[in-house]
């Protein structure tokens, strides 16, 4: 039996990763073979099954890493803004105009939803928690009225994800993005303090 140090462990993980990535993005989950996957990345079945029990669950891995990645952008524009209030629409916005990014769209609001049910309820949960920290900083600072943050985080984050998904989902993609960006600035105002 051969060892394999932890370094060669995450060497393969990450291959497995990278190429389900691409196979996904370029051919949808459906469409993509776990024979031609493992055969792109030059590893067996059993490297597959090792790490990821199962094609759903490397699927399950490539949102996550897709969702960090989403996080981390959204993290930087919240943090580059002029003041907290434009950072959070900033990155409300972001959110939905990522709808439109293909590998997002595919991997993300289209198979994991239809393969995995959505995002995971830990990923739920962390960009509830995240929003509702940025809210409980604008009700201090007096720019959001006051209400639970976490109510408010939940209604927010549901309506941004559904928008994502109704975005994605449609032919005309970019009309549907506008609109949601219209109802998004529609509802966002309606949460400011003396609105």
């Amino acid at each position: 039996m051969v060892r394999r140090t932890r370094a060669e462990m995450e060497e393969t993980r990450a291959t497995l990763l990278a190429t389900a990535r691409r196979c996904f993005s370029a051919l949808g989950y459906a469409n993509t073979s776990m024979d031609d996957l493992t055969a792109q990345a030059g590893l067996t079945r059993g490297a597959l099954y090792h790490h990821f029990g199962d094609k759903q669950g490397l699927l399950a891995a490539v949102v996550e890493q897709i969702d960090s990645e989403m996080d981390q952008r959204l993290q930087s524009i919240s943090e580059g803004a002029e003041d907290a209030w434009e950072g959070f629409r900033q990155c409300c916005r972001a959110y939905l105009e990522m709808a439109l990014e293909p590998e997002i769209q595919r991997i993300v609001l289209r198979d994991a939803r239809s393969v995995l049910g959505g995002a995971s309820p830990d990923s739920q949960r962390q960009c509830i928690a995240s929003m509702q920290r940025l809210i409980g900083d604008l009700m201090q600072q007096g720019v959001i009225a006051e209400a639970d943050p976490q109510a408010l985080a939940s209604l927010i984050y549901g309506s941004l994800a559904e928008a994502a998904f109704w975005i994605a989902q449609g032919e005309d993609g970019q009309g549907r993005l506008v609109q949601g960006l219209i109802a998004l600035e529609l509802l966002l105002r309606g949460v400011l303090r003396g609105a």
